[in-house]
């Protein structure tokens, strides 16, 4: 049985994404910040095949202890889903943005990203088809950013969209260092999902987008892709999104 971390996967996205991975017949840990809140959504699922842990992105502690315990339980991980992000509130205008709060958005969706996957590396690498799904946004795209005929041309937010744009580069760059291996490692955008992330304003269902980041970045066999940016919302035909 293969096996998967997702993290902040206690609701929205992440929660649908560790449901149909259980049907799948995966094992998941579902990651939260707070163990409490991982426990309520792991009964609701009812299943043997999941476990709550605690893991909170910006605290190295925390990984570490996050990590020993996957250790005590399983000598491999398949699966690594950096789902965990925020978004800083909204708006976030360039000329007068907060720098802590640039800071702050950094802190999770970036360095914390990166310091998750660097603690998991040693167990990923035990797996024979090792996947890292970065789960950005639509927004990361600076093609798209300088498209006037766009329809997000006008949303740009200072902290966040950034942030993920330099998840995106962040997945080039492993991708690369790892591409004469078994991994791949894509970045996924799930698409504007109505979920209290944006206020529920997206439009997209948490169904949908769970299924994009599964079929874009986790059930890809040895020949699928690997250093790609998709984004049904900017490509419904591939999935595929400029950079």
């Amino acid at each position: 049985m293969k096996k998967v971390l997702i993290t902040g996967a206690y609701k929205n996205i992440g929660f649908e994404t560790a449901k149909q991975l259980l049907d799948l017949g995966y094992f998941v840990f579902l990651g939260a910040r707070d163990l409490k809140k991982a426990e309520e959504p792991v009964s609701r699922l009812n299943s043997a095949n999941v476990q709550p842990l605690q893991i909170d992105i910006t605290d190295e502690q925390s990984i570490d202890n996050a990590k020993k315990h996957i250790q005590s339980v399983t000598k491999t991980l398949d699966v690594l889903i950096n789902n965990a992000a925020i978004s800083g509130g909204f708006p976030q205008n360039p000329s007068n943005v907060d720098l802590n709060l640039v800071k702050s958005v950094f802190n999770t969706n970036f360095f914390g990203t990166i310091a998750v996957t660097t603690a998991f590396m040693e167990l990923l690498k035990t797996s024979d088809t090792p996947r890292i799904v970065n789960v950005t946004s639509g927004l990361a795209s600076l093609t798209k950013h300088n498209d006037p005929n766009w329809k997000d041309y006008k949303i740009k937010p200072a902290a966040y969209a950034p942030s993920k744009t330099a998840i995106n580069a962040y997945t080039v760059a492993l991708a690369y260092e790892l591409k004469d291996t078994a991994f791949k490692v894509n970045a996924v955008d799930p698409g504007y999902t109505h979920t209290d992330f944006n206020g529920f304003r997206g439009t997209g269902s948490i169904q949908t987008a769970a299924g994009r980041i599964i079929k874009y970045g986790v059930v890809i066999d040895e020949n699928g892709p690997t250093g790609g940016y998709f984004s049904e919302d900017n490509n419904p035909e591939t999935g595929i999104s400029p950079w």
